[in-house]
């Protein structure tokens, strides 16, 4: 592990599979220590990438699933059979096969309008964590080659929002073009920020971000005000930064 002016803690890999083990590696020490604090672990998913490396290697451990909340970072608004649903990803890959308590998952509502969606998931988180400022215990996160993270696209309105901590998009740039989506402000307030990043053809953004700190890309925004900014790279995803 090492560090860049950025803060970010970098765990880099020899490749994407020891990427994964050693993600969820982490992943479940954080939740070990929530647990032991708070007595659960509160943790929000993004898709991508992500759902693949969790599922792969999570059902191999011993996991209090019954401690775990589960969240999502942004959602696709749409129907759970359709293929692009990030809930019904996890589900069918990490959820059904280790019997996290399904009251313990919390879902996008595809049947509201977008607007809906995001004022009902917003009241949701709030009411589950019991204030108007919930701090995540863990948030994991992907990047896109754009820059973007979450459902929070360069140069879009959604940047800037700062009342809210889900909001709703109805252009994205990335189809499809209805999103629900966690919002900076909360994103600056979890406990860890976790971003998983593999492949070459990453490591352009990934110096961009960490390195260059570009605050054109989403990504690079994203610095815990209390929290800990870690990235899981594997090396060819960190292939041109420098010292490291």
């Amino acid at each position: 592990m090492s560090s860049l002016k950025s803060a970010a803690n970098l765990h880099i890999s020899a490749n994407a599979s020891a990427c994964a083990g050693d993600l969820c590696n982490f992943i479940i020490e954080k939740s070990n220590e929530a647990i032991k604090k708070n007595g659960f672990f509160r943790v929000g998913l993004s898709g991508g990438s992500l759902v693949k490396f969790l599922s792969e290697e999570l059902p191999k451990k011993n996991i209090e699933w019954s401690k775990w909340k589960i969240f999502f970072c942004d959602e696709r608004h749409v129907p759970e059979d359709h293929p692009e649903c990030t809930f019904t990803l996890y589900d069918k890959s990490l959820f059904s096969k280790v019997g996290i308590p399904k009251e313990n998952v919390f879902k996008n509502d595809s049947n509201l309008t977008v607007e809906q969606a995001a004022e009902r998931y917003e009241k949701l988180i709030k009411e589950e964590f019991e204030t108007d400022s919930p701090r995540f215990d863990m948030l994991l996160l992907g990047m896109g080659p754009d820059g973007h993270t979450c459902s929070l696209f360069p140069n879009h309105q959604l940047l800037n929002v700062k009342d809210k901590i889900v909001a709703f998009i109805k252009d994205s740039p990335k189809p499809p073009p209805e999103r629900i989506t966690l919002t900076m402000p909360i994103l600056l307030n979890c406990d860890n920020a976790v971003f998983c990043s593999c492949g070459d053809g990453k490591k352009e953004m990934v110096k961009e971000v960490l390195e260059n700190q570009n605050m054109d890309f989403p990504a690079a925004r994203v610095q815990p005000v209390k929290g800990s900014l870690h990235w899981f790279m594997d090396k060819g995803a960190a292939g041109l930064l420098s010292n490291i």
